[in-house]
């Protein structure tokens, strides 16, 4: 018996050395980085600028995956059914927090599905508008809305994405119920508003910044609490008549739970070289958003974040009584 256990013991501690030995050689080959939604977007454009500089840190290449499709759940999905062994990942947006409550019947557990990395940023939301949108500031845009709420389109890329969230809370705080246009992703979506075919749109700076810039439409408000250094011209939602009217979509990478905790952390530091380097705070500042500090790309801060913000959104969506399944 005592020789059992003797050899039991051993084998355990060779295990546990092997595991050990994996993680100090971490990454032996390239890394998928899933993205949940389709390439071009505002989470593809941060995830790939991410991507690049963690690459160079880690030595082996983070090759962006787009899993595009319901919400962003088949990407999410995807890497929490993949091997917990540090080689996939997924790079994510508020959609994370919010999915748990717009499906009833997700496939993983949110909460107990992922291993967590750390947050990448947090990216302001503007209200934009067709370029020949009739009222000529945020006040009298709101008015606009409610007068003709019947007939006003807010288009979105579809249930669960950035836009439609924050298109679901601008209709919260105006108490008025618009015309939703939901498309197969951002791209189609600010095409129809370019063209005029909708009328109103609430999306990233990361997606909206250059068609703000460039007069092709029409720029409201932004929904971060204090006005953005690339727009100075434009008020907030909360100075434009929406109190706590407060949207910033921040995204975080994950890991498939049971990934080990010493190449999280790996991740985590390397995640932390990247966000400190220069040349993304220039990029991500062209973006209208800035990198998350040190002390928010964590494990610990992103799994925090996420459990916060699935309390936030749970009691809106339930409000709104609108569901993806």
């Amino acid at each position: 018996m005592a020789i059992s256990n003797r050899l039991t013991g051993l084998a355990a501690g060779v295990i546990l050395a092997a595991g050990a030995a994996s993680a100090q050689q971490y990454p032996e080959q390239s890394i998928t980085m899933v993205v949940p939604f389709a390439a071009g977007g505002p989470t593809d454009t941060v995830a790939r600028l991410i991507a690049e500089k963690m690459s160079a840190d880690l030595g082996q290449q983070i090759i962006v995956e787009n899993v595009g499709g319901a919400g962003g759940t088949l990407g999410a999905g995807r890497v929490a059914e993949a091997e917990p062994d540090g080689y996939t990942m997924l790079l994510a947006h508020i959609g994370m927090a919010t999915s748990a409550t717009l499906y009833r019947s997700l496939a993983y557990d949110t909460l107990n599905a992922f291993d967590y990395v750390g947050l990448v940023t947090e990216v302001p939301m503007t209200v934009i508008a067709r370029q020949d949108f009739e009222p000529s500031d945020f006040a009298s845009m709101i008015e606009y809305v409610k007068a003709n709420k019947d007939t006003v389109t807010l288009a979105n890329a579809g249930i669960g994405a950035a836009s439609h969230l924050c298109g679901m809370m601008l209709m919260s705080a105006l108490d008025v119920p618009l015309v939703t246009v939901p498309y197969k992703g951002t791209g189609p979506a600010m095409t129809d508003l370019l063209g005029g075919q909708v009328d109103l749109m609430c999306d990233q700076t990361t997606n909206t910044t250059k068609q703000i810039q460039g007069s092709t439409v029409k720029a409201y408000a932004v929904t971060s609490p204090e006005r953005l250094e690339i727009f100075p011209e434009l008020p907030t939602a909360i100075e434009g008549g929406l109190d706590g009217f407060e949207v910033m979509i921040w995204h975080g990478i994950y890991t498939p739970k049971g990934t080990p905790a010493e190449v999280n952390q790996r991740l985590s530091e390397s995640l932390q070289k990247a966000l400190a380097d220069a040349d993304i705070a220039t990029r991500f500042a062209e973006l209208g958003t800035e990198p998350s500090p040190a002390e928010d790309a964590t494990p610990e801060a992103l799994k925090t974040k996420l459990e916060s913000e699935i309390a936030r959104w749970k009691p809106v969506i339930e409000a709104a009584g609108v569901y993806a399944d």
